[in-house]
């Protein structure tokens, strides 16, 4: 799939196009938002059945589709991503259709109001073409729920996506438009994007304005996951808009973000990270990936070290939050329904139901050590490079066993730190394995420096 992605990218198949492109043709009249969505659509009709990419499509796309190509035929655009094709994670309201969260256990009816991100999306032009999978609640990696059954990974449909944002990962992966978002507690973009061989950017914290928040509001972000750096960094510029409703959100920074983007890396000092708090494990594919990453960033005049920091144990910090927050997305499920509820977030609501509000509040504070730990790391390096994921997409059919072991050695030990800490991260593409499977690495910087995790990511997706 995605070597056709590579090699055919005209107008004749805009489904396979980047943002930024459609966006150039439509602005040179080669191309119309209307025809760009029935590209996508078609391509959907033929390939989703297989991927199972979404949850609900959106009757009103068409509308939208044919209000965008008037304005660009009269020469008036309205808004930074005006006809560009996009979807939307189904953990996050959009009025007029169901948020059902993975879950049977959600109600069917509309939304009556659009999330932050939504309105944005709205405000820019955007064509919203439907609502992604998501595994129940957002709970883990593996790319299923009870709702809508498995997500598959378009490079190999015996493997997940990964998760929590399933859908979004595969959409973009399977050319179903070039924008999507995600949100990420623990990894949920990140993941995803590395299984799937896409980017996913997860934003510093309120950098991108979350509500109703969801059961991890105090870590999780809402990010852009695309095929290319400077398609996040477009999309970005529209989802980083201050929202009122939510009371983590960042004031207003009105920057282009994808400014500076093409600079390079010369003099940068990025430190390779190797312990993220634990032992996380990671394999061969993951150290390559590394690897390369390193080598170019070397080539291109970076100043790449190795770097210890003085974390806790990341890990106990993460499972305490993780544990307790589904601990109580369960307990506010009747006793008599929760037989439908995925049964591995009932079993991590059964091991974490003796934790106590001390040990909460001791991992609370353990979290911002971390945060401090890498603030001080990051005041002599611009950035961080790590393995984003410990191997390469499992198996759709792959045993969970103890869910609470599999967060941290096979689905987020590289990726939670960065929740934690709230810092900006990213997901880049590395090449494949011997299997065919995509591989990545995981770009991270200071809290609230996104530019240049962008930067870097650019840099290295150039040289690749």
């Amino acid at each position: 799939m995605n070597s056709s992605t590579s090699n055919d990218r005209t107008p004749n198949n805009p489904a396979l196009l980047d943002a930024e492109e459609l966006l150039q043709h439509f602005a040179a009249k080669t191309l119309t938002p209307l025809e760009a969505l029935q590209a996508v659509t078609e391509r959907i009709a033929r390939q989703n059945p297989e991927i199972n990419a979404f949850v609900t499509m959106n009757p009103q796309a068409l509308d939208a589709a044919r209000e965008s190509t008037a304005r660009w035929h009269a020469g008036a655009p309205n808004g930074a991503l005006d006809g560009v094709p996009v979807t939307v994670k189904d953990l996050i309201d959009i009025a007029g259709l169901p948020t059902r969260r993975g879950s049977k256990l959600t109600s069917p009816s509309p939304a009556a109001q659009d999330a932050p991100v939504v309105a944005a999306l709205r405000a820019a032009g955007a064509v919203i073409i439907g609502k992604t999978t998501t595994t129940e609640f957002g709970w883990k990696s593996p790319g299923d729920c009870p709702l809508t059954g498995i997500t598959r990974n378009p490079w190999n449909t015996a493997h997940s996506t990964g998760g929590s944002s399933a859908g979004a990962a595969a959409a973009a992966a399977s050319g179903f438009g070039p924008l999507h978002v995600g949100t990420d507690a623990g990894g949920s973009v990140r993941i995803p994007a590395a299984w799937s061989g896409i980017v996913g950017l997860k934003p510093s914290f309120g950098r991108v304005p979350q509500w109703p928040l969801g059961a991890f509001g105090h870590v999780a972000v809402a990010g852009p996951m695309a095929r290319t750096v400077r398609d996040a960094a477009l999309m970005l510029n529209v989802l980083a808009r201050f929202d009122p409703r939510d009371p983590f959100a960042l004031p207003d920074d009105p920057r282009d973000w994808r400014d500076g983007i093409e600079d390079g890396v010369r003099g940068m000092r990025i430190a390779v990270l190797r312990n993220p708090g634990f032992p996380a494990p990671v394999d061969a594919d993951g150290l390559a990936a590394l690897e390369i990453a390193r080598q170019v960033l070397t080539d291109e005049g970076a100043i790449i070290e190795e770097a210890d920091v003085a974390l806790p144990d990341c890990s106990i910090v993460f499972g305490r939050v993780w544990g307790a927050a589904l601990t109580r997305v369960v307990d506010g499920v009747p006793a008599a329904q929760r037989h439908l509820l995925d049964a591995g977030l009932v079993q991590v609501a059964a091991q974490n139901q003796n934790v106590t509000a001390l040990e909460v509040l001791e991992g609370e504070a353990m979290r911002v050590q971390a945060a401090n730990a890498m603030a001080m790391l990051h005041l002599k390096y611009d950035a961080v490079i790590c393995p984003c994921v410990p191997a390469c997409a499992s198996l759709v059919d792959k045993a969970i066993g103890d869910p609470m072991a599999a967060l941290w050695n096979d689905w987020a030990p590289w990726t939670l730190l960065f929740n934690l800490t709230r810092q900006p991260a990213i997901s880049l593409p590395v090449g494949v394995n011997p299997a065919g499977l995509p591989r990545a690495v995981q770009i991270a910087a200071g809290l609230y420096r996104d530019e240049f995790v962008l930067r870097i990511a650019r840099a290295v997706e150039c040289v690749l």
